[in-house]
């Protein structure tokens, strides 16, 4: 089974709580991907889970570095900012790795990578996270707009497969609801697995030696609602795809 390296998918919320004259303040901290972790544990994955705010820290800047530790490599709802704006560059002018081009370079080189949608992938909310304008877009299976690329779709939408692959078979032709993806384009050569709202959901392809991926709704709340995560195609969706990133044959 491959070894998963997670990266972001957390946050920090910071509450004003106004009372009259008075007001204080609280904050709190969540680690997201917990339904996406246990899958995959639970389906002989070895998952290491790096969050937003330790990235800088605790990332390798190399490829090799990050072949050292991973099969495949999971993007999840953090901006490109986190990879190419370290503390030592914006606070000290001092020159830094770009992160993200090792990601480029680890997938290339024979790595599986895998981008999960959300409000800080792809191009984001007002186009924040801005992947699109790094390295690593050159290594992405679908084209990332230059635009807030959000479609938000809180009725509902149905996602529906639509090619067969390895990476669907044994899946139910349509899925559980979501509630929002990241609108791209697919690049020349990549395979549209499914579909959702008439955009492209799941998106595969190959650069390099390495495979690439692209799940453009969340893994987790706040598009990806429990009929979702609860699922029981959720977690054999993920693992196929991690198996298929890291190059294993599917039967």
């Amino acid at each position: 089974m491959a070894r998963v390296l997670l990266l972001g998918e957390s946050w920090f919320v910071y509450s004003v709580h106004q009372k009259g004259f008075d007001a204080f303040h609280t904050s709190e901290f969540t680690l997201g991907g917990t339904e996406f972790v246990a899958a995959l544990t639970e389906h002989g994955h070895s998952v290491t889970h790096i969050p937003a705010h330790e990235i800088t820290t605790r990332l390798p800047s190399t490829p090799e570095g990050l072949a050292a530790i991973a099969d495949v490599i999971v993007v999840s709802d953090v901006g490109a900012n986190t990879f190419q704006v370290p503390p030592a560059t914006f606070t000290h002018s001092l020159p830094e790795p770009d992160r993200t081009e090792a990601l480029r370079a680890f997938t290339e080189a024979g790595g599986g990578l895998l981008m999960i949608g959300g409000y800080l992938t792809f191009s984001g909310i007002d186009a924040k996270a801005r992947w699109g304008r790094t390295p690593l877009a050159e290594a992405l299976a679908v084209t990332v707009l230059d635009r807030d690329d959000r479609v938000e779709l809180p009725a509902g939408a149905t996602p529906r497969t639509t090619t067969a692959h390895p990476i669907t078979e044994g899946l139910d032709a349509s899925w559980p609801k979501l509630l929002g993806l990241n609108e791209v384009t697919p690049k020349t050569g990549s395979l549209v697995l499914a579909e959702c709202a008439g955009h492209p959901l799941l998106v595969v392809g190959e650069y390099g030696r390495g495979r690439s991926a692209a799940f453009t709704s969340d893994l987790a709340p706040h598009w990806a609602p429990p009929p979702f995560l609860e699922w029981a195609g959720y977690g054999r969706l993920f693992d196929r795809t991690v198996r298929w990133l890291a190059g294993e044959r599917l039967g």
